[in-house]
């Protein structure tokens, strides 16, 4: 029987669809070249003016400030109301789940907007923590419908069964669920720091004077004309974030042994 090709031929067009374009920038932040359309030749010198772009680099702390804490909160807030949302039936969840929901449906231009003429009517004055608010306010939907996908697989007469050997609901909670459901809170979290990091449509919204976020610091280079520092700095990133991904998969593979 003639072996069919064409499931290799489609993986692989597809692989070079997606990670092409990212060796491409990878090779052009070495690119000694001003504007990256011509090779000039092999040079790290966009990497040594990256690190005195101070502005860069304050948008950098401010975006992980932001997305770390916009994390923590959203983690608790999204676990908590997926419980709810699980454990509890009426019209007053049905409105919950609503609630929950509409976030994941809302245009983010509709949603920047709105959060925009909130902050400006309640005299609320726009910069890091209007920001934080707004990635809250998204971030906990993501980790709300996680969350409760993993509930829905959970099967509660564990935590039954350890309540009635003697364990109190704190102890049954710390000892039986939260275990049970840390890998959908981990996955929760994980996705609302990505979701926080890359969001640029709200942050423009909400930002002001000095909260300057990556992404709308990014986006304030490609306008000035400064793409071999941009990809210099995608660089950056995409070793950051492939280097955590592996150590990630050693410390699983690790527990797992």
């Amino acid at each position: 029987m003639r072996r069919n090709s064409l499931p290799l031929i489609t993986t692989v067009l597809v692989l070079l669809f997606l990670y092409l374009p990212i060796g491409v920038l990878i090779i052009h932040s070495f690119n000694a070249s001003r504007f990256g359309g011509n090779w000039e030749g092999f040079s790290f010198y966009w990497y040594t003016r990256l690190l005195s772009e101070r502005e860069i680099w304050t948008a950098l702390e401010n975006t992980l400030v932001i997305g770390l804490a916009a994390t923590l909160i959203s983690t608790l807030i999204g676990t908590t109301a997926a419980f709810a949302l699980h454990r509890y039936a009426g019209v007053l969840q049905r409105v919950h789940y609503t609630l929950i929901y509409t976030p994941l449906v809302v245009p983010e231009v509709l949603m920047g907007m709105s959060l925009l003429l909130l902050f400006v009517s309640a005299g609320v004055e726009l910069g890091l923590f209007t920001i934080f608010l707004a990635h809250v306010t998204f971030c906990i939907s993501y980790v709300a419908m996680v969350v409760l996908a993993r509930l829905q697989d959970l099967d509660f007469s564990l935590v039954e069964a350890a309540r009635d050997l003697g364990a109190g609901w704190w102890t049954a909670t710390w000892r039986i669920l939260l275990p049970l459901l840390a890998p959908g809170i981990v996955a929760g979290g994980l996705l609302a720091f990505t979701l926080s990091v890359d969001d640029f449509v709200i942050s423009f919204f909400v930002a002001g004077p000095g909260s300057t976020t990556l992404p709308i610091r990014i986006y304030s280079m490609m306008k000035h004309g400064s793409p071999p520092l941009i990809n210099a700095l995608s660089t950056i990133l995409i070793v950051v974030t492939f280097t955590v991904l592996l150590i990630t998969q050693r410390l699983t593979e690790g527990k797992k042994r």
